[in-house]
C-alpha cells in the first residue's frame, strides 16, 4: 500500500480511509496485502484534489462516484453507437465544503 500511496502522492492512511468509506476496494493479495487498480489510484487521487479544495471526505466520495457513474454511462452510451455531448456545468451546492 506504501507504494501505492507514494504514486499518488497521498499516505497509506488516506487509501485506508477510503477503503474504510467503501469508495475503492482494493484486492488482497494471498499475504493480506492490499493491491490496488490504476482506476482506484485514479478516484484516490481525485478525492485528494476535493479534499484540497475544501471538501469535505463524504462530499468528495460522493462526488466521485457519480463522476465516474456518469463515465461509465457516457462509455456505455458510446459503445452502443450513440453520442454523448457536453452539457452545463452543474455547480456544487457550498454546504458541502468546509469554512
Amino acid at each position: 500500500m506504501g507504494r501505492a500511496a507514494e504514486m499518488i502522492g497521498v499516505t497509506a492512511a488516506f487509501l485506508r480511509s477510503l477503503d474504510e468509506a467503501g469508495l475503492i476496494e482494493p484486492e488482497r493479495s494471498h499475504g493480506g496485502h492490499r493491491r490496488y487498480s490504476r482506476h482506484q489510484l485514479d478516484l484516490a487521487a481525485r478525492v485528494r484534489v476535493l479534499l484540497n479544495e475544501g471538501f469535505l471526505l463524504t462530499a468528495a466520495c460522493r462526488i466521485v462516484t457519480l463522476e465516474d457513474r456518469l463515465e461509465a454511462a457516457h462509455r456505455h452510451i458510446r459503445e452502443l453507437g450513440g453520442t454523448v455531448t457536453p452539457d452545463q456545468d452543474a455547480t456544487i451546492p457550498t454546504q458541502t465544503r468546509r469554512g
